[in-house]
């Protein structure tokens, strides 16, 4: 891949934005890069040259959108910690990111380069982030090393994003996670 220094990040941070809007109103499939050039005053060898792949550059723009990384926080207490990781993001986004992320599971089935792009760039970033902040509990006292819930933890948290909406067909919000980290969550870690 090119480097991509030739895009400030303001510009950077506009293209990434009008993607994930596109995403929002026409899904990835219908996505294109053309799509892309034209909403962003682009041309699209630029978006090749600067991203490779839709798929790249659609990881990309939902990493971009990750203001924080999991692993940058630590409140020096797990429920701090898990507190301080909900407290990041506001309902409406929170809203607007699950729709996004249940309609790309739907299409990883099918496109083994978006399962891929966003493994590599979203996924293990953010399980790298939840492990840092587990092992640090570990570390603090706060769960043992051998629970078998510690590798449970990112199932657990999908499952409630997954869950809610299935079941009960709301949202997931700030206040449902808050209750389901409680209740949950810090139980089955034993904290």
């Amino acid at each position: 891949m090119a480097a991509r220094s030739r895009l400030t990040p303001e510009r950077e941070a506009e293209l990434y934005e009008a993607v994930l809007d596109l995403l929002r109103e026409v899904g990835y499939d219908a996505l294109t890069m053309d799509a892309v050039a034209t909403r962003t005053r682009s041309s699209k060898a630029t978006l090749y040259r600067q991203w490779g792949s839709k798929p790249e550059l659609v990881a990309r723009a939902l990493r971009h959108n990750k203001r924080v990384s999991l692993g940058e926080i630590d409140t020096g207490s797990l429920r701090g910690d898990f507190d301080q990781i909900l407290a990041n993001s506001d309902d409406c986004q929170m809203e607007k990111d699950s729709a996004l992320m249940r309609g790309l599971a739907h299409v990883v089935h099918d496109n083994p380069e978006l399962l891929q792009a966003l493994r590599e760039l979203l996924v293990e970033p953010e399980m790298t982030g939840l492990d840092e902040v587990l092992q640090r509990a570990v570390r603090r006292g706060e769960i043992r090393a051998d629970n078998p819930a510690l590798k449970l933890v990112p199932h657990m948290l999908i499952g409630a994003f997954i869950a809610r909406p299935l079941i009960e067909d709301q949202s997931v919000d700030s206040a449902f996670l808050r209750s389901y980290v409680d209740a949950v969550v810090l139980p089955s870690l034993g904290a």
